[in-house]
């Protein structure tokens, strides 16, 4: 039997199957991340994007599907995190575009509203590269356009637009020569892959999204016992937390996954305690769930992989709450003119953007990106007239440039990569001057600032006929991997070695969480027997994921 309209309530199983579908893979769509190094985190923000819209979609009670794309559109809009979820909010902001008004969705809106949501999506990029997740979102609506010039049946439209997304996806290696020197996929491309199989199931009444589910009354204890109170919140610093992601995932012990281990809670238990602290794990023999709280959220999904198929995931960045908790109970955030928003993690760091004039710090960075709706709330809370944010990485960009869109402030961006990049271009900020002005002066120094960064290798691959091996020392400059190394030390003078010209001056070194001082006057020591007309500053940044943060200047 041919289905020839999409009604309100198989939109809503489209959206809820795709948002299952999403999550039970994002830490499949994290491990396509190109470079080898634990940031990849494609997976958790196309997730976490598209968890805010279908949680906006829950909430509206409309019988009209247009309603529910607008839902959606607007939730992803602030949920959206990194480039991979601004990119996909965007599409879905052409789909609730072309569907506005409409009750139900036949074969043709159906195509057209994918069609427009591609054209939204390009144009939100500023430079648009193919062998991405807009080449698989493209391929996928002419598909799905081809398809509906020939029938009225919306099941052979959501079909073709499935299979060319596979098609598209598989050609990525091909556009992009980096995914196919280390062998795979565009990761961004994979997710809205989900994503749109997810549609399809849900379309066709495949709602595996409830297959299993907990007995919730068993975790009421959890839930009672991990509720912070803001009465205890207060009396704490932000900068105190360790472990700043709340984390919560839940695990289908029955289902197959590879290479399937053994479940024994008490194992179980003892390993994730190991991964972080307010530990509480339950489960029924079935179904195991968990809550903690830990600095590298991704280690606890791939470890709870091991023992079965992830179903929900929920992580909140506890460093944002807690500053949320601190201003309301101390209403102590005062009204500015214009403020200089960052992002940063590190309390080493923080304190440096303070001491520059930065109002406000959003907590975030590598590992865990603030979304628009982080980044809108922090505007709001500074109580500024105007502001400039600091992105400080590529991935936060487009999401600042979201948030900024939606300000009801002049808000301007100043497109820093890195935290080396942001504290430079503090030097330039002027509150005297204009957004604009400011923006163009602050700008204009960035390329004044060579970066580097030193981290781990989190597996074996070759990159830029650089050779490297799992747990490595890679020394990235300006995001390219210049420096293979076992040895901390040797990788990082290395590294600065291959930042230096002849008009270097001023080497900066911020070490991290997993690094010491006494390492870093190791670094100094070893450069300065070979260039003793450079001055070195050393910081104790306290950044997660990174050894050494470095500026040469």
């Amino acid at each position: 039997m041919v289905l020839k309209e999409i009604d309100s309530k198989q939109f809503r199983d489209m959206v809820r199957v795709a948002t299952h579908r999403m999550g039970k893979n994002a830490e499949f769509v994290n491990s396509l991340n190109v470079f080898p190094v634990p940031d990849g985190d494609t997976g958790t923000n196309m997730n976490l994007t598209i968890e805010s819209g279908a949680k906006a979609v829950s909430e509206n009670p409309s019988d009209s599907v247009g309603d529910l794309t607008e839902s959606l559109a607007k939730g992803m809009l602030m949920g959206a995190r990194g480039n991979s979820g601004v990119i996909t909010s965007q599409l879905f902001r052409g789909i609730y575009k072309a569907t506005q008004g409409m009750k139900t969705l036949n074969a043709q809106e159906l195509a057209n509203a994918f069609t427009n949501g591609v054209a939204t999506a390009y144009k939100a990029v500023m430079k648009p590269v193919e062998g991405t997740i807009l080449t698989v979102a493209r391929i996928a609506a002419q598909e799905g356009a081809n398809k509906a010039s020939e029938t009225e049946d919306v099941e052979a439209v959501m079909k073709a637009i499935v299979e060319g997304a596979k098609k598209a996806l598989k050609t990525t290696p091909d556009l992009l020569p980096v995914l196919k020197q280390v062998g795979v996929v565009d990761s961004g491309g994979q997710g809205l892959l989900f994503i749109y199989e997810g549609f399809l199931e849900g379309l066709l009444g495949e709602n595996f999204a409830d297959q299993y589910q907990p007995d919730e009354s068993e975790m009421d204890e959890m839930i009672n016992a991990m509720h912070h109170q803001s009465s205890v919140q207060s009396q704490l610093a932000t900068e105190d937390i360790i472990n700043g992601y709340c984390t919560e995932i839940m695990v289908d012990l029955t289902a197959d996954v590879p290479n399937k281990k053994q479940f024994e809670l008490e194992e179980f238990r003892k390993h994730l305690s190991e991964l972080g602290d307010s530990l509480l794990a339950v489960s029924d023999g079935e179904v195991a769930k968990v809550h903690v709280h830990t600095e590298h959220p991704g280690d606890v999904f791939q470890y709870g992989s091991q023992f079965g198929q992830l179903g929900k995931i929920k992580i909140d960045n506890m460093r944002i709450q807690h500053e949320t908790i601190v201003e309301s109970d101390e209403d102590k955030q005062e009204s500015v003119d214009f403020a200089v928003i960052a992002v940063a993690s590190g309390n080493g760091i923080r304190k440096l953007f303070e001491s520059e004039g930065v109002n406000r710090i959003i907590s975030g960075g590598q590992t865990m990106n603030p979304s628009a709706g982080d980044i809108v709330e922090a505007i709001k809370k500074s109580g500024a007239k105007k502001a400039i944010i600091l992105p400080n990485n590529g991935n936060i960009i487009m999401a600042a440039k979201q948030a900024a869109e939606v300000s009801d402030i002049p808000v301007g961006i100043v497109p820093t990569k890195t935290i080396s990049q942001g504290l430079t271009a503090m030097l330039s900020f002027d509150p005297d001057s204009s957004v604009d002005e400011n923006v163009e002066m602050m700008t204009e120094d960035l390329d004044s600032v060579i970066s580097g960064e030193v981290t781990q290798a989190n597996r074996d691959t070759v990159i830029d006929d650089i050779e490297i091996h799992n747990n490595d020392y890679l020394g990235i400059v300006d995001g390219n991997i210049k420096v293979d190394n076992p040895d901390l030390i040797k990788t990082t003078v290395q590294m600065i070695e291959k930042m230096l010209d002849e008009d270097s001056e001023i080497i900066t070194i911020m070490y991290g969480r997993d690094s010491n001082k006494s390492e870093a006057e190791e670094v100094v020591a070893q450069l300065e027997d070979s260039h003793d007309d450079l001055e070195f500053e050393i910081h104790d940044g306290g950044q997660p994921v990174y050894n050494f943060l470095v500026s040469v200047e």
